[in-house]
């Protein structure tokens, strides 16, 4: 089987989507699958308003169409909603070709945060995006309920993995702060309510891993806390080790996958009781989640890291490629 995922989140970009295309494409052969992308890179790109590091593809229809021809997929699925997954959607209605879509983020909270947009006019607009497809991909149950009250159709869950082998924890801290230590790894940017996590009273340190149009003037208003820019792999793994409770302020992520990075590392979890945290936490006793932030950080200083490490080997990426290739296959009734 031939999947071409058509996405406008790639490298350089450091975020959940690209994290799970990228594992899905090298466990998908486990499961008779090659996996290949239509990505930025492929076209001519400028840079996205406010977010220099994100790129907007300029991808003409005729090249996207020249492109999944190239391809030969015998399935499309489409990552993302913006210019090339737009075009790619088009292109796949006019030339037949089947497809699916995923739903990863919650782009009208995020339009709303900005602009005077009402929710139903960016919902109307997603809803005749994705219910043209086979199939809309979720990464969670709360995220499903959610979008089949706003008339979405066919939702079907996909669910997220971690690398247990990177994010474990070590029998020593690799960096020292105060104790304790609460962290935050992510995006610097408004929808991720970071200023939640930075405002609240507690002893120790607060570290904090990531970029992002925020950093500047976070870093001038907290002074005191840590802030170590981006890192990946073993060297981010080594944060999360470092670190005592996990500090998870967003609002409106659909999963984080940095909630499953932080538990393999046998950090316990501390967030608001919403979409995300509800859906990875749920009653695993991994984590806090109180509509009263400090309690939760507070209150998950005495979770067993044992206990964390062992849930999160639950979640692996072979078990989300094999989600992923299952729904594609129901999608499409193969």
């Amino acid at each position: 089987m031939r999947v071409l995922v058509a996405t406008d989140a790639w490298r350089p970009q450091v975020n959940g989507v690209v994290r799970s295309l990228e594992n899905l494409a090298t466990e998908a052969p486990s499961f008779d699958a090659h996996v290949s992308f239509l990505t930025p890179k492929d076209f001519r790109t400028v840079p996205l308003p406010g977010y220099s590091e994100i790129r907007l593809a300029l991808a003409p229809p005729g090249a996207v169409k020249r492109a999944i021809a190239l391809a030969r997929p015998d399935f499309v699925h489409i990552a993302t909603e913006g210019p090339i997954g737009w075009i790619a959607r088009h292109v796949c209605q006019k030339e037949g070709y089947p497809f699916t879509t995923s739903y990863h983020t919650r782009f009208p909270e995020y339009l709303a945060a900005r602009l005077p947009v009402p929710l139903a006019w960016s919902y109307s607009a997603l809803r005749r995006f994705h219910n043209s497809g086979a199939g809309i991909m979720v990464g969670s149950p709360t995220l499903r309920e959610e979008l089949a009250a706003r008339g979405f159709s066919n939702l079907m869950l996909w669910s997220r993995g971690v690398d247990a082998q990177v994010f474990r924890p070590r029998i020593e801290r690799p960096l020292a702060f105060p104790t304790p230590v609460f962290l935050f790894v992510g995006r610097l940017s408004i929808e991720k309510n970071i200023t939640a996590f930075l405002t609240l009273d507690l002893p120790g340190s607060k570290v904090v891993v990531g970029d992002g149009p925020l950093r500047p003037r976070l870093e001038t208003e907290f002074p005191d806390a840590h802030f170590l820019g981006t890192r990946t792999g073993e060297a981010l793994a080594e944060v999360y080790a470092s670190a005592d409770v996990f500090i998870f302020p967003s609002l409106t992520d659909t999963f984080g996958i940095v909630l499953l990075e932080a538990l393999a590392c046998g950090l316990p979890v501390a967030a608001f009781p919403v979409m995300g945290p509800l859906d990875v936490i749920g009653q695993s006793e991994c984590g806090r989640l109180d509509t009263n932030l400090q309690r939760a950080a507070l209150g998950a200083l005495d979770i067993s890291r044992e206990r964390c490490r062992a849930y999160a080997s639950k979640f692996t990426w072979r078990e989300s490629a094999r989600q992923f290739i299952e729904n594609i296959k129901r999608a499409h009734d193969v």
